[in-house]
């Protein structure tokens, strides 16, 4: 008789992770760890210093403080759980545990996916409406969209993590995965699930792939702008800004793509963990970089804040 697991706060999930290579789980540790400190520096370091810096009060800006802080959160749900397994040789986590990391996961990666529309929305208006920019970007329109991306995460993932723990879960409760995620979860049931891995495509489609084509079309304006310009130090100033975003919107999509918009099968899932690891611990490492990176703007803050602008 099968153990019926989906419905107990005391029972615990065994995350295999790793497991599988455990001479690698030393070396993972360390590279992991360096990572999370990268990104809990570069991330806090753009938080703080668009907070401190006026000049940096523009919405280009507050949309990235917000990026910020979803990397530092999205990153942290997830990745002190697997230090401590890569650690030592307890690999649990409890239902509750889980439970609220894959809520986490799941809303903070959604809201990532609708707030890299709206930034990329910010550089249209930017490039393609200068004259209005202003006007269509006012603080209370920006205020409102960065509200938008963080409810439809959180709203969107109360239901899917809902649905994905109402399915009944196998006796065996060994995770083959990292960390709680949905596709891992739908593995451990023992009755069909085809209804949820639809639910999984619907809901990636509709916060991925259509996020998506409405970044690209918003970059496609911006192309047909850029190619009639003439001035050579604005087109420098697009190609900064937009390229920095669009790297960053293809670290993000590319491996999320590769996970949610296929069917789940044994044979990918250990693929499907490092890739993971990279959308979850490399990606929030190299956001703050690509943006501040040949930045003028992030250096004349600096420069401001340290007083070396004032002693030149």
């Amino acid at each position: 008789m099968v153990d019926n697991f989906n419905a107990s706060w005391e029972g615990y999930f065994s995350l295999l992770g790793f497991s599988k290579w455990p001479h690698l789980e030393v070396a993972l540790f360390v590279v992991i760890l360096i990572f999370y400190l990268m990104t809990l520096t570069g991330n806090l370091f753009i938080i703080i210093l668009s907070y401190l810096d006026s000049h940096l009060h523009t919405p280009m800006y507050f949309f990235l403080s917000n990026l910020s802080a979803l990397d530092l959160c999205y990153t942290t749900s997830s990745v002190p759980q697997l230090l401590f397994n890569l650690w030592g040789p307890e690999k649990t986590i409890s239902y509750a545990g889980c439970m609220l990391q894959l809520y986490f996961v799941l809303a903070l990666g959604t809201t990532e996916c609708v707030l890299l529309v709206v930034m990329s929305y910010d550089r249209y208006a930017a490039v393609c409406k200068p004259l209005h920019y202003s006007v269509l970007m006012n603080p209370r329109f920006c205020s409102l969209l960065a509200a938008a991306s963080w409810v439809s995460g959180f709203t969107t993932s109360a239901l899917h993590s809902s649905f994905t723990f109402w399915v009944p879960l196998c006796g065996h409760r060994q995770v083959d995965h990292f960390f709680c995620e949905v596709p891992a979860l739908l593995w451990l049931s023992f009755v069909d699930i085809r209804a949820n891995e639809l639910t999984l495509m619907v809901m990636s489609v509709i916060f991925v792939v259509i996020p998506l084509i409405l970044i690209l079309s918003s970059y496609g304006a911006i192309a047909c702008t850029v190619l009639r310009m003439q001035s050579t130090t604005r087109l420098q100033k697009v190609f900064g800004t937009c390229g920095a975003h669009l790297t960053v919107v293809s670290l993000f999509f590319i491996p999320i793509m590769c996970i949610y918009l296929q069917p789940p099968t044994e044979n990918s899932q250990d693929q499907a963990k490092f890739i993971a690891l990279f959308y979850t611990v490399v990606t929030p490492s190299l956001n703050p970089l690509i943006y501040t990176l040949r930045n003028k703007d992030v250096r004349g803050a600096v420069r401001r804040l340290t007083g070396y602008e004032r002693e030149q």
